[in-house]
């Protein structure tokens, strides 16, 4: 059997039955990644699968690695034999095994030292809220005055990762959006909330009696009340060119789900060091291995995969490990296609 099958399967968890399905039914699994695409008009890059012997089964998967698809009457040769069970112990994913074996070796290594930490042992990650009506409950300075509402019902709020391009959001970020007219304001109102007549008649306006009818508003009550909205220590942007960026909340600024939130858990680390440490080679390489690419060079990161990202805890690399890391995020990034 052959198919032509989305690069997702190297990663995606949707993949890890069907390639446990093909080890267990087959004598021979090939997997061809091939980085330039195969149909240069469509976003989605493809692998193609090979499976051979129908009625045996088999302990790992063959995988060969080429820059661009040449036809070939056989398939090729592997560039590396992946046992099931070490593709398990990546996350049942084949994405990883993109790198050369010295860098995952040294991966590994780092992974279980004690040099190393978690993102999900140092803190929570989880979406921002959903407001079901982004356009009615985010209003501009200028038109909650003119509206009459009273500043106290708004909370400052992260709309977008594009916001996420300091090192912190400050009072002084804050201070732009006010100066600027940013609808970065969230009307936060609570289930006992006293209404003044200036909101009351913002909710009961036409776009109001609209808004109270979509699903995410409907199913609340009350509907003009946002749930879950948090304050966290800092945020986490998920999809990104070069990588996520991690930002401290120093202004305790709420955000949408465009963005994660990160609270810390109190097990010794602080936000502005959590936010260094991030910047390491380690912490690049790992969002690379625990993200996954969404086509034109976008790399994205769910809340359970950046939990499995990785922080270094105490100093720099060693100049040898520092190396070999910085080749494997150069090589995963071109396979996403982001230089």
């Amino acid at each position: 059997m052959a198919f032509v099958v989305p690069a997702e399967i190297g990663h995606a968890p949707y993949a890890a039955p069907v390639l446990d399905w093909f080890a267990s039914h087959f004598d021979d699994v090939q997997l061809v990644a091939v980085r330039q695409k195969l149909f240069a008009n469509l976003s989605e890059d493809v692998w193609l699968l090979y499976a051979d012997g129908f009625g045996g089964r088999t302990g790992h998967f063959d995988l060969a690695l080429h820059e661009r698809f040449v036809f070939r009457s056989e398939p090729p040769l592997a560039d590396t034999r992946v046992s099931v069970r070490e593709w398990r112990r990546w996350g049942s994913r084949l994405r990883p095994m993109l790198l050369p074996s010295r860098v995952r070796d040294a991966y590994e290594r780092l992974r279980d030292s004690e040099q190393t930490t978690s993102l999900g042992r140092v803190a929570d990650v989880g979406i921002g809220y959903v407001s079901g009506a982004n356009d009615f409950f985010h209003l501009r300075p200028s038109e909650a005055d003119e509206l009459g509402i009273p500043g106290k019902l708004f909370r400052p709020t992260v709309r977008s990762g594009r916001e996420l391009q300091a090192g912190a959001i400050t009072e002084e970020t804050v201070a732009g959006w006010r100066e600027n007219d940013r609808p970065n304001f969230l009307l936060a109102l609570g289930a006992e909330t006293p209404l003044t007549d200036a909101v009351r008649r913002y909710l009961d306006s036409d776009t109001g009696k609209e808004v109270r009818q979509r699903y995410k508003c409907r199913v609340r009550t009350p509907w003009y009340a946002v749930p879950h909205v948090y304050v966290p220590d800092l945020f986490l942007s998920y999809m990104s060119g070069k990588g996520p960026a991690l930002v401290e909340n120093r202004a305790r600024c709420t955000c949408t789900n465009a963005v994660h939130c990160v609270r810390l858990n109190g097990r010794g680390v602080t936000a502005a060091q959590l936010r260094r440490r991030w910047e390491t080679t380690l912490t690049s390489l790992s969002c690379e291995v625990e993200g996954h690419p969404l086509g034109g060079g976008v790399l994205k990161l769910e809340p359970r995969e950046a939990l499995n990202v990785l922080v270094s805890l105490n100093g720099d690399l060693d100049s040898d490990d520092e190396r070999d890391l910085k080749e494997g995020v150069e090589i995963l990034r071109r396979w996403r296609h982001r230089g």
